[in-house]
């Protein structure tokens, strides 16, 4: 059957309408179209990746950009956590975690540029949204225009501005961008003020961006003075319900940017005049493209790499031109002088989280270990850091038949193109459900009519048609376009699908097909292509390292075919045992989290683990909430979504070590 699509119409590139780019003194400049994002003179798709300094230890902050970095990703978000750092009125501090200076220059290090998101309201799951408790107990009104909180804010932002000075675009540091506030979505004078107080204070960026998502009528903002971001979950922590969901519907290719769910709990569903966010006035660009999900006490979830995958390669092919996820990074909260710092129904929020982990199953997670979404997105990621100055300016066209993700028999399919070449987008994959299998598929451009295909199991793919391979057409080609190294083309062969390719001999020379699972661990580093034997690599500046942290080896492509190298590491596996106990004999001020409910049995084991390398995986059995305490101390908790509990054998070794857990009872979602 052949799957065409709606008419291909293109837009007016506009450029020079918003108060916003920059150069540096480099000669750098970064600039916004309508349509895209322009660095030093060239269409680009960032990769931007939500990673809390303040949440992470310090010591191994540059470790973990590196990671991120080698996953693809070109830029770190971070919030800048007020109530961490002033908790106490007049007691500001950026040191030790704190150090978002430090923070910048690793960032630098590593290859990475950065926006900072300032607040002074960020949700983040920190209570009050991340406001001081002495902040909203002075006698005016927050997020809005009066004096007083404004003298507040500006004195907030003085004391940012003062740690990260010199490290800006301009002056040839990574800060390329500002977001001012959160998920304010109906006051636009006030998020200009900010932006205003944010430039007086020092922060003076190419780009500043804000929340843009709301009911379909989109935030009110200063439209010409920031760039709204969007966002999307694969499911809804906040939802109140505790059963399953509708089928979502990011796994369907529409162009709508808003997702009026993400943060509900906090704004209105419905516009009551006329407002319009004028949507075509910039690019679509994301911020919160779920890396995982973090649960909630009412609603637990298992999350799988195909499930944040599919999702973001859908958001590429309709269009998304900047990359956002949040989180990318997991990490541990911080607890507070007196008291614990997490979102809570405690602090009048609707939901639960847990004390501790804001591990959020994200690509890497709470203490840096691979997820599986962390190596299937690279795919992605790498084709567009060599590839995005070519798609970055293509339209997206719709499929010429609407799917809804309720329907899961018909081919969901969507285009990027600039009406002679381009992406065709094909996504088999919905969370939790089964899509049946679309026989004897033909894709037709209205330029180019690829073969027959079969599209079956779990797939998530996009295919070119008329892409320039070094001065030659490739007509079309049945597989994923992955990297350029040199002269050679690095493709993935989509599982299920013969990789082929119309295009001279002379061409083929320069294309390299690369399997599924060699792709999945393949790394573009130091502008060179590595592809680690089971084993996720990264570049510290000098070292090809690996993930695992253990001996390892790989293949690096030198030019014509590849090398393989192996690196011996000393490695011990640590020991754990576990045993049945009675409840330890120490001060438990958090015990409250076992108990949210009340009325449940709390269960103790005595935990021993030997070594300092690696991780310990501790099999829970069904349960409501988990927490690890070491030398009586709370180190670690988790709710439980059943499935191990890893945890480095560093916080545990040689330590008193106890497990306690609460008995499950069935007042939560779940996903096991």
């Amino acid at each position: 059957m052949e799957y065409k699509f709606k008419k291909y119409e293109p837009k007016a590139l506009v450029k020079n309408h918003l108060n916003l780019g920059g150069t540096n003194n480099n000669g750098g400049s970064i600039e916004v179209s309508n349509k895209y994002f322009i660095k030093d003179n060239k269409p680009c798709i960032w990769v931007m990746g939500e990673y809390h300094f303040s949440r992470y230890n310090r010591n191994e902050w540059y470790d973990e950009l590196c990671k991120m970095r080698a996953g693809g990703v070109t830029v770190v978000s971070t919030y800048i956590i007020w109530i961490y750092h002033e908790e106490t009125e007049g007691n500001i501090s950026f040191e030790g975690d704190l150090d978002i200076r430090e923070f910048v220059i690793e960032c630098q290090k590593a290859g990475l540029d950065v926006i900072i998101r300032i607040g002074p309201w960020c949700h983040g799951e920190v209570r009050n949204g991340g406001m001081p408790d002495w902040m909203l107990k002075k006698p005016f009104k927050v997020r809005e225009n009066n004096p007083d909180y404004l003298e507040y804010t500006k004195k907030w932002y003085s004391a940012i501005s003062n740690e990260v000075k010199g490290l800006f675009y301009k002056d040839g540091g990574p800060i390329i961008g500002v977001q001012v506030e959160n998920e304010l979505t109906e006051d636009a004078e006030h998020l200009a003020k900010l932006k205003e107080l944010a430039i007086e204070s020092g922060m003076d960026a190419p780009l500043y961006t804000v929340t843009g998502w709301n009911s379909a009528s989109g935030a009110r903002i200063p439209v010409t003075e920031v760039v709204p971001v969007f966002g999307g979950y694969c499911d809804a922590p906040w939802e109140s319900s505790i059963e399953e969901l509708e089928p979502s519907s990011h796994y369907v290719f529409n162009q709508m940017r808003n997702d009026s769910a993400v943060g509900k709990d906090q704004i209105s569903q419905i516009s009551d005049d006329g407002w319009q966010l004028p949507y075509e006035k910039y690019p679509f660009a994301t911020c919160e493209l779920g890396g995982g999900l973090q649960n909630t006490h009412h609603r637990r979830y298992i999350i799988n790499g195909m499930d944040i995958y599919a999702f973001s390669l859908v958001k590429l092919g309709a269009g998304n031109n900047l990359i956002g996820y949040y989180m990318y990074h997991g990490s541990t909260n911080k607890i507070g002088k007196n008291s614990t710092l997490q979102e809570s129904t405690i602090t009048g929020y609707p939901n639960d989280y847990p004390i501790l982990s804001y591990d959020f199953q994200a690509p890497l997670s709470q203490f840096g270990e691979v997820r599986e979404q962390y190596r299937l997105l690279n795919l992605m990621h790498m084709f567009v850091e060599d590839f995005g100055d070519v798609i970055a300016p293509m339209e997206a066209v719709d499929s010429e038949k609407e799917v809804l993700s309720s329907d899961m028999k018909s081919l969901r399919y969507g285009m990027r193109t600039d009406g002679k070449s381009g992406f065709v987008f094909i996504n088999h994959y919905q969370r939790l459900h089964k899509l049946e299998d679309v026989k004897g598929v033909i894709i037709d451009t209205g330029v180019v009519k690829f073969p027959e295909i079969d599209v079956c199991g779990d797939v998530s793919f996009f295919m070119p048609f008329n892409m320039d391979i070094n001065g030659h057409n490739l007509e079309y080609a049945t597989a994923q376009p992955l990297c350029k190294v040199g002269d050679k083309y690095f493709f993935v062969e989509i599982p299920g699908i013969k990789a082929s390719y119309k295009i001279s001999d002379e061409g083929l020379k320069n294309i390299v097909t690369l399997s599924f699972d060699e792709a999945r661990f393949a790394r573009k580093l130091d502008n060179k292509l590595y592809i680690g034997n089971d084993c996720d690599l990264y570049f510290d500046g000098v070292d090809i390292l690996s993930a695992q942290n253990k001996a390892y080896s790989y293949k690096l492509f030198n030019g014509v075919g590849f090398d393989e190298i192996s690196v011996n590491l000393p490695y011990i596996e640590p020991t754990l045992s576990i045993s049945d106990c009675n409840k330890p004999e120490f001060d438990m001020p958090y015990a409250y989290e076992l108990n949210y409910t009340g009325g449940r049995k709390i269960h103790w084991k005595k935990v021993e683990v030997t070594g300092t390398q690696g991780f310990v995986s501790i099999d829970v059995p069904l349960c409501d909430v988990m927490q690890m305490y070491a030398d009586g101390e709370l180190v670690a908790d988790e709710f439980y979504y059943g499935k191990p509990w890893r945890l480095p054998a560093s916080m545990l070794n040689k330590k008193e070590c106890y497990l306690a857990y609460s008995d499950y009872r069935a007042d939560y979602y779940k996903e096991f």
